[in-house]
């Protein structure tokens, strides 16, 4: 741990739902405001670009092709002139950006979070482990390979997305790697209430068992985007409140009040010297652990759909020379 306090960024926006290039500018003026105001850490919500896919939330399965299809056209591929606008963005500002996107691999989609450090370099590319009900239908499931802890200029960061959160073991092998600071992202503007006060619950309880800070984004969705993704008043309430933007230390506190509704960025510092005051008292992965009796078994190896027992075959060798001939 080298800084003593890190400002972080938490933004809370609406995305573009007709354009990729429409959410990335929406991503790029957001760096900019959250650094002028001296953001070193920047998060943002839940595979923001180009959007997440409300309309599976509402859409029943036949319906949902011409969607799909839409949001296959508008996924990012990493890398490309979307990410490496990102990236010269946190080298130019110096700052730690965390992306959610959609990411296209081929012919599947995945719900990926990108760490970017401040010198521009990808420090993380992960795939969420497992897509949640509906979301099944949209996006392919990651693998243990993401689940990594990764050195930045504002500290060790790990990253989850949304409902991973409820998998323990996930977010075990985070703190296992000593993360000092967690990304994670929800979509925001769905569900209702009550998924706002889950995603409270879920934050300061990792903040507290981890003994990290917890910087969340969850996005925004205004009522001219609502009735686009769908014109059923009694669907829409699915795709109201919901959002729980905050910044949590690691005693289970809010650096700021956290923004539940309308667009905006949490400012707050973060007090690094609080995570040896928790651990101290707590390290669940240390001195409070028990790995004789309980342990993780984490495959972090990529997930590959070929595997190569053998190398290639070496190509053929051109025909004998004469004096090759002659030996033999």
């Amino acid at each position: 741990m080298s800084k003593s306090t890190v400002r972080a960024a938490a933004v809370q926006i609406a995305p573009d739902l007709t354009s990729r290039a429409g959410t990335v500018e929406r991503v790029l003026n957001a760096i900019s405001e959250a650094c002028d105001k001296g953001a070193e850490l920047i998060v943002f919500p839940e595979t923001f670009v180009p959007y997440y896919p409300y309309f599976s939330f509402v859409l029943p399965p036949m319906q949902q092709g011409a969607e799909h299809l839409r949001l296959y056209d508008e996924a990012v591929t990493v890398p490309s002139a979307e990410t490496r606008a990102v990236a010269d963005a946190a080298r130019k500002r110096g700052a730690v950006i965390v992306l959610g996107v959609t990411e296209r691999d081929h012919g599947s989609l995945y719900n990926t979070q990108l760490i970017f450090d401040a010198d521009g370099s990808l420090a993380l590319k992960r795939r969420k482990i497992t897509p949640t009900y509906h979301e099944r239908m949209i996006w392919g499931q990651g693998d243990g390979a993401g689940l990594r802890v990764v050195d930045t200029a504002v500290g060790r960061m790990g990253a989850l997305a949304c409902w991973e959160h409820y998998n323990p073991l996930a977010r075990y092998a985070l703190m296992a790697q000593h993360e000092e600071i967690h990304a994670s992202h929800f979509p925001g503007s769905l569900v209702g209430p009550i998924f706002g006060e889950q995603i409270e619950v879920t934050m300061r309880h990792h903040a507290l068992e981890a003994g990290c800070f917890v910087v969340n984004a969850t996005g925004w969705l205004t009522e001219d985007q609502i009735a686009q993704i769908h014109p059923d008043p009694a669907l829409q309430r699915g795709l109201r409140d919901g959002c729980m933007t905050c910044i949590i230390t690691p005693e289970g506190r809010h650096v700021v009040p956290p923004l539940t509704s309308g667009e905006g960025i949490l400012i707050g510092d973060l007090d690094m010297r609080l995570i040896t005051k928790r651990k101290r008292m707590m390290d669940s992965v240390g001195h409070y652990a028990r790995p004789e009796l309980l342990r993780l078994i984490h495959d972090a190896r990529p997930a590959h759909p070929r595997e190569t027992a053998n190398p290639d075959p070496a190509p053929v060798d051109a025909a004998p020379q004469p004096d090759e001939v002659q030996d033999a």
